[in-house]
C-alpha cells in the first residue's frame, strides 16, 4: 500500500521487546498488514482471511506451531477467536520469549474480551487510525506532543510559543477534506479515489458488518451511519436518534456499539469530574476519518466543505481525531479523553487528562479568538486550577489570548 513511516512504529517495536504477544488495532485498510510486515519483513506472513491459510492454523493448531512457533504475523486475527486461547498456553510454556507474534485485527468487540481473558499480561495492545497529516506528508510527529511527557506547567506555555508549524494551511485541510484511508489519499486520480471510498464504504457493510452480525439489519445499520456522518463531533441524543430512524433506543446503542468497535466511531464520554451539577452526560463522538464523513455526506470539494452547515462540528471531529493519534504514538499511558458540555450550553471540545495533568482544548474553525468564545475555558482553567489551556484554531501564530490561554495554530497538531 505505502511505505511510509507511521508514527507507532516505535511504539510497535518497544512493545515487541516488552511482550510475546503484541495487536495492531484499527478500521480497516488504514495499514496494519503495511506496517506489520515493514516492522518485521522477514517473519512468516499468515492472512485469516485466505482460506488456505485459516486451514492450515486452524485444522490442527499444535502442528501449526511446531512449525511456527514464532516469528510470525497473523492478519485478521478476530477471524479465529480461539487463537487467543491457544497463544496462551503457546505463550506460558516460555514466558521469557518475548518478540514472538504480531498480530493485527479490525474489529474490537469480541477480539478486545478474547484477550483481556485469554492473554492478560502477556500482550500489548496498539491502535492505528487512518493517516495522522504528518504521516501523509512525510515528515515527524510534531513537536507539540513532547508536552504530555511530562507535568503541564508554567514552562510548557514558553515551550508551546517557540513551536512552528509541522503542515502548511492547505495541507491541513487537504486532509481535513479527504481524510487518511492511505491507498486513496495518496493516488492523484479523483475518479480512483471516489471509486474507492464507495467501494470501501459498501464493503464495510455487506462484507464486514453483515459476517460480525449475519441478524443485523443492514439497511437500517447502513441509514444510521449515514445519520451519524452528518451529527459527527456533536452530542448524541439516543432516543431522539431512535425516532428519527424509527428504531428504538436500545438498537441505537447497540448500533453505536458496533460502529465504535468496528472502528468507523469514536465515542467521547462526558467530563463528570467537574465541580457543575449541571454537566450533560450523554456521550459525544465522531466519524474517525473526516475523508469519510465527507464522502458519506456527498461532499467532494473544499468549497463544499467550507459551506457545509455543520462544518464547525466536522473540524472539531477531525481536529480532536489528529490530537488523539497524536497522543497514542506517544510514550504516554494511562490518559483518556473527554467533553465538558453543562445543560446551559457551556462547552469545551476536548480535555485530556494523564500523568501530565489536565489539559482543557477548544477547537475553532476560524482565526480569531474572541473572548466570549473562550469564556468556559477561562472559567475551567481557573476553576480547577489548571496551569493553562489551550485554543487550537486556523490563526497563523501561538498567542496568549488570556491567562493561561495559549492560541495555537491547527498546522501545530
Amino acid at each position: 500500500m505505502t511505505d511510509l513511516k507511521r508514527n507507532l512504529e516505535t511504539k510497535i517495536n518497544d512493545l515487541l521487546t516488552f511482550f510475546p504477544v503484541v495487536i495492531i488495532l484499527g478500521v480497516r485498510q488504514c495499514g496494519k498488514t503495511t506496517l506489520a510486515k515493514i516492522l518485521r519483513p522477514n517473519w512468516r506472513y499468515f492472512d485469516l482471511e485466505r482460506s488456505r491459510d485459516y486451514d492450515f492454523l486452524t485444522r490442527d493448531f499444535e502442528f501449526f506451531i511446531k512449525e511456527h512457533s514464532h516469528s510470525i504475523i497473523i492478519d485478521e486475527a478476530q477471524r479465529y477467536p480461539k487463537l487467543f486461547q491457544e497463544l496462551r498456553s503457546v505463550v506460558d510454556r516460555d514466558r521469557k520469549h518475548k518478540n514472538r507474534f504480531l498480530l493485527t485485527g479490525s474489529s474490537s468487540l469480541d477480539l478486545i474480551k478474547n484477550v483481556s481473558e485469554s492473554l492478560a499480561g502477556r500482550v500489548g495492545l496498539v491502535e492505528l487510525g487512518t493517516f495522522k497529516a504528518n504521516e501523509r506528508y512525510a515528515i515527524g510527529l510534531p513537536e507539540l506532543y513532547k508536552i504530555f511527557d511530562k507535568e503541564l506547567n508554567q514552562t510548557t506555555i514558553d515551550y508551546l510559543k517557540n513551536l512552528e508549524s509541522a503542515i502548511s494551511h492547505d495541507q491541513l485541510m487537504q486532509i481535513f477534506l479527504k481524510g487518511g484511508y492511505p491507498e486513496p489519499v495518496l493516488e492523484k486520480d479523483e475518479r480512483f479515489y471516489a471509486a474507492w471510498m464507495e467501494n470501501y464504504f459498501q464493503t464495510y457493510i455487506q462484507r464486514d458488518i453483515r459476517t460480525l452480525f449475519p441478524r443485523l439489519d443492514l439497511v437500517k445499520y447502513q441509514r444510521f451511519v449515514t445519520m451519524l456522518s452528518a451529527l459527527s463531533g456533536t452530542i448524541i441524543n439516543r432516543s431522539q436518534a431512535g425516532r428519527s430512524l424509527d428504531i428504538s433506543e436500545k438498537a441505537i446503542r447497540d448500533y453505536l456499539q458496533i460502529a465504535e468497535g468496528s472502528y468507523i466511531w469514536r465515542n467521547t464520554p462526558s467530563y463528570e469530574k467537574s465541580v457543575s451539577k449541571s454537566v450533560v452526560k450523554m456521550p459525544k463522538g465522531n466519524i474517525r476519518d473526516s475523508g469519510l464523513t465527507n464522502y458519506i455526506q456527498g461532499i467532494t470539494r473544499r468549497d463544499q466543505l467550507l459551506n457545509y452547515p455543520n462544518v464547525g462540528a466536522a473540524f472539531e471531529a477531525y481536529i480532536s481525531e489528529e490530537i488523539i493519534k497524536g497522543i497514542q504514538a506517544t510514550e504516554t499511558v494511562n490518559w483518556n479523553y473527554y467533553y465538558f458540555r453543562t445543560r446551559n450550553g457551556a462547552e469545551i471540545d476536548l480535555i485530556l487528562e494523564g500523568p501530565f495533568g489536565t489539559l482543557p482544548i477548544e477547537i475553532k474553525l476560524g482565526s480569531v479568538v474572541k473572548q466570549r468564545q473562550i469564556q468556559t475555558l477561562k472559567n475551567f482553567v481557573y476553576n480547577n486550577n489548571l496551569p493553562l489551556g489551550i485554543v487550537i484554531n486556523n490563526s497563523d501564530d501561538v498567542q496568549l489570548v488570556a491567562e493561561r490561554i495559549v492560541q495555537l495554530p491547527a498546522t501545530f497538531i
